[in-house]
């Protein structure tokens, strides 16, 4: 199951990447990018991979989401400087939904590393303190925690100085409250994934003892 927990991680942050220029509103004064639709859910498969398999397996896996974010820029970047062919009519098209400003890019990539490791840092240590007991406790307090630095030092690092602090200050809290209660509507999905790997390990583990 880590393997296909890994593909899924994985799959979202590029999906979330490729999507993240389009912009949603909800009433008339909430604007969100797509992406946060999308990205909100990488934090239950990281939380549901320390849960059953260990800090050590889900730094691996921020690591290697890590590592893809970086391919997947380096090859979209390649793809849009290839010569357009002269039938290709949509070359602008393809650039601006593809090649983001490179100071989103470092903001994405600086607060991913960050977030997601302080979200395993956070869940394991309260997985020692409270052992099998709480997960809801430790999914919703490391998401929480790490939902709201990520958004932070998103929004900071690419929008300083570019708008008023007060606004600012809006897309932070706009953007954390939205997260706030798509992450407590994740929980669960969380207790969902974890009994039924759980159950696999378990079957896996009879099988091969037989």
């Amino acid at each position: 199951m880590i393997l296909y927990l890994n593909g899924i991680f994985v799959g979202l942050l590029i999906l979330a990447n490729i999507v993240a220029v389009k912009l949603f509103s909800i009433g008339n004064g909430i604007i969100l990018p797509a992406a946060v639709v999308i990205y909100i859910f990488t934090f239950p498969i990281i939380d549901v991979i320390v849960e059953v398999y260990g800090k050590k397996e889900a730094q691996r896996t921020v690591k290697a989401g890590l590592i893809m974010q970086i391919l997947a820029l380096l090859f979209i970047t390649i793809t849009i400087h290839l010569p357009a062919a002269p039938i290709f009519n949509d070359q602008e098209s393809f650039q601006t939904i593809l090649n983001g400003s490179f100071r989103v890019i470092i903001a994405s990539l600086t607060s991913y590393a960050i977030s997601q490791n302080l979200d395993v840092f956070v869940f394991n240590k309260l997985k020692t303190i409270h052992g099998q007991k709480k997960l809801w406790l430790r999914n919703n307090a490391s998401t929480m925690l790490s939902q709201l630095i990520d958004t932070t030092i998103f929004i900071t690092i690419a929008f300083y100085g570019t708008m008023p602090m007060a606004v600012l200050v809006s897309l932070i809290l706009t953007q954390y409250v939205f997260k706030f209660f798509a992450s407590m509507a994740t929980t669960p999905i969380v207790y969902l994934l974890v009994n039924l790997i759980k159950r696999q390990e378990t079957v896996v583990s009879v099988q091969k003892e037989a």
